[in-house]
């Protein structure tokens, strides 16, 4: 069976590169309306939309910020329509261990990767309440529900994904609201490149399926959870990992 999105518009934040431009590209290409809404220069968020196609469009957006996040979403309903599926993808990295990591660093990942999903998860729900239906897909970690050493920061935001989602979708399960989560594991991207080749030999050990996941496989979760075949699940973590957390 194939998934029809035909007719609905996403909003992925984060959307500019990696997991987040993947999930637009699969989402558009269920014939959905596309925003891809990132805090880099608004030229290229566009690029990235020009290549997804399909009326694609790029919205500047800083997660952090609720003005933001009220401006993005009022662009992309003007120029798309209300929005029915929402992924929050955007999210950041400031490694280090505890007793070095700075107050800045703490901070600056807490604000984008969880207070970011509080924001625009806030804007949006407004209108999906009225509407009685919407989906929205947060983009957690395993590492929020195993923890990683060099990562309390990340690990604490993406943890609070997880317990922002169950809460959220109890919340808004009455007005048909959907609320899941995708926990990738070790994903291939520009940061799993630029490890040395014997650092991926250990982390391939720990994956029973013996392969780093691709965007494409996150994106795969994140389509289903906003189809209608995903219509009885929520509050839920999906998670994407090659079995690496069992």
């Amino acid at each position: 069976m194939s998934i029809d999105l035909s007719g609905r518009v996403v909003l992925v934040t984060g959307g500019s590169r990696g997991i987040g431009k993947e999930i637009g590209r699969r989402l558009a290409g269920a014939g959905a309306k596309v925003a891809l809404a990132d805090v880099v220069d608004e030229a290229q968020i566009q690029a990235s939309a020009d290549e997804i196609g399909r009326g694609a469009i790029a919205v500047s957006a800083n997660v952090t910020d609720p003005e933001h996040c009220s401006a993005a979403v009022s662009r992309v309903e003007e120029a798309l329509g209300p929005i029915d599926v929402l992924v929050n993808n955007a999210g950041i990295t400031r490694d280090g261990l505890l007793i070095r990591m700075s107050d800045a660093d703490w901070s600056a990942v807490l604000d984008v990767n969880l207070k970011g999903v509080f924001n625009m998860t806030k804007v949006v729900a407004r209108g999906m309440m009225k509407r009685r239906a919407g989906r929205i897909v947060n983009i957690a970690s395993v590492v929020g529900i195993t923890g990683n050493a060099g990562q309390a920061n990340y690990s604490a935001s993406k943890a609070g994904v997880i317990g922002f989602t169950k809460t959220v979708a109890k919340e808004l399960a009455s007005r048909g609201v959907l609320v899941n989560a995708v926990a990738p594991g070790f994903i291939d991207t520009d940061m799993t490149k630029a490890l040395p080749e014997s650092a991926r030999e250990t982390l391939l050990k720990l994956i029973p399926l013996g392969r780093l996941g691709g965007p494409g496989d996150v994106a795969n979760a994140v389509l289903f959870l906003s189809s209608d075949l995903a219509s009885y699940i929520t509050g839920q973590v999906v998670v994407v990992d090659g079995g690496m957390v069992m």
